[in-house]
């Protein structure tokens, strides 16, 4: 089975969010960093994850992006 290097980041950024989970927001340019992935690319990907309801988002100086559920369910 082939899976797109798009595929691939999407899911190594969600396991990203998991294994970090703290409660609170992680910024994009931390996991991008962590995950050695272009923060523009991320941006694309997490966007789409955004939009089908994987990940929350919030604005601001605490602002980030975390799962929309626990890792833990």
């Amino acid at each position: 089975m082939k899976i797109s290097t798009k595929g691939r980041y999407a899911l190594r950024l969600m396991l990203d969010l998991a294994i970090n989970h703290t409660g609170s927001y992680i910024p994009l340019k931390t996991v991008a960093q962590r995950q050695n992935i272009s923060d523009k690319y991320l941006e694309q990907i997490i966007h789409q994850l955004s939009k089908a309801g994987f990940v929350q988002s919030a604005r601001g100086a605490q602002g980030g992006f975390g799962l929309a559920r626990s890792p833990y369910d």
